[in-house]
């Protein structure tokens, strides 16, 4: 799905193992190399410094936007969640706004560990996005995290005039857990809508299934970012229960949720998750565009400057995603005329 051209290995090679880009190739064996404790060996604290720390060695900067503004919401139980507006535009009309959430498991990760990924998205999409800061596990155990994803999206429905523009539908976005947490919260849309409506799903590498184990599970347990036993340290933090859809959205009745774009990554534990979310998702007559980033690992949004292939990948998201709410807008637009 990358716009970098990439050879091809021959069948004998393909026999011998999967396909790994050359950038992937020497990005994994420095990290392969790198002395110290594994993340599953650490305290949630420290792999959160590590992750932080991480982004400016892997990732670009975040670059100029005309708005990039900290927010206040307001959450369940008197929670305040932490948020931040990237906009490429000081003013607008009111439109589509992106929600997005972060990887790291559920445990990991923030606001500033995806900052030049969002501020990429709002140059690309031409749209506000807002990224969310919700409560983290062990500290915050699920469902906290789908509660506070799920009151943000509907904090930046209701317009609020700290969010500075109004906005006409959602589009819900994040990577990884984030994906899992876009889909949660897309699924709780449907059910009780909200002020405006979800017009694009739009999950990367997302852990949709937490009840079943898959091939890829064990075909990439170690060696390639993401690991089984990492897999293993986020789940026993977060602590959700698997057979429920707001940890496990592929157990839910997905009729009716609206069109999706899905991206994973072939050299990726979760990679099958996403796969059977797509899936199940055509089998459930949803519109879907599936792609596969070939020969790259989970997490590539945020390793552009550690993997420069990787900015293909995102490119080809990005326009997809862009591709796919002109239609959903257009759709909207038409039935709301109709009615």
């Amino acid at each position: 799905m990358t716009d970098t051209t990439i050879e091809r290995p021959s069948a004998d090679a393909a026999a011998a193992g999967p396909f790994v880009r050359p950038d992937v190739r020497g990005f994994l064996d420095y990290l392969n190399s790198v002395p110290g404790p594994k993340m599953h060996e650490q305290t949630p604290a420290e792999a959160r410094a590590v992750y932080l720390a991480m982004k400016d060695v892997a990732d670009p900067p975040v670059g100029e936007l005309a708005v990039i503004r900290d927010l206040s919401i307001p959450g369940p139980d008197g929670v305040t969640i932490p948020a931040r507006l990237f906009d490429a535009r000081e003013t607008r009309a009111p439109g589509p706004v992106v929600v997005f959430y972060h990887g790291g498991g559920f445990v990991i990760g923030d606001i500033d560990t995806h900052a030049s990924f969002t501020a990429e998205m709002a140059r690309q999409l031409d749209l506000p996005v807002v990224s969310v800061d919700y409560r983290l596990a062990p500290e915050a155990a699920w469902p906290a995290a789908p509660d506070d994803c799920e009151a943000a999206a509907r904090w930046v429905a209701s317009a609020p005039a700290e969010l500075g523009r109004s906005a006409t539908s959602l589009v819900l976005s994040g990577d990884s857990a984030g994906g899992n947490l876009a889909i949660v919260v897309t699924m709780a849309l449907r059910d009780s809508p909200a002020a405006v409506p979800v017009v694009v799903q739009a999950p990367i590498y997302p852990a949709a299934d937490m009840a079943n184990e898959y091939p890829s599970f064990h075909q990439f347990a170690d060696g390639y970012l993401l690991t089984r036993d990492g897999m293993i340290w986020f789940g026993e933090h977060y602590a959700a229960d698997p057979a429920h859809q707001r940890s496990s959205p592929l157990v839910g009745d997905l009729a009716g949720l609206p069109p999706a774009v899905i991206v994973t990554a072939s050299l990726d534990p979760i990679r099958d998750q996403g796969r059977a979310y797509a899936a199940a998702l055509v089998k459930a007559g949803v519109p879907v565009t599936f792609r596969e980033a070939q020969g790259i690992v989970h997490g590539f949004i945020t390793l552009r400057q550690a993997i420069p292939s990787a900015q293909g990948d995102v490119a080809g998201y990005l326009a997809a995603v862009r591709a796919a709410i002109v239609e959903a807008e257009g759709q909207r637009v038409m039935a709301q005329a109709a009615g």
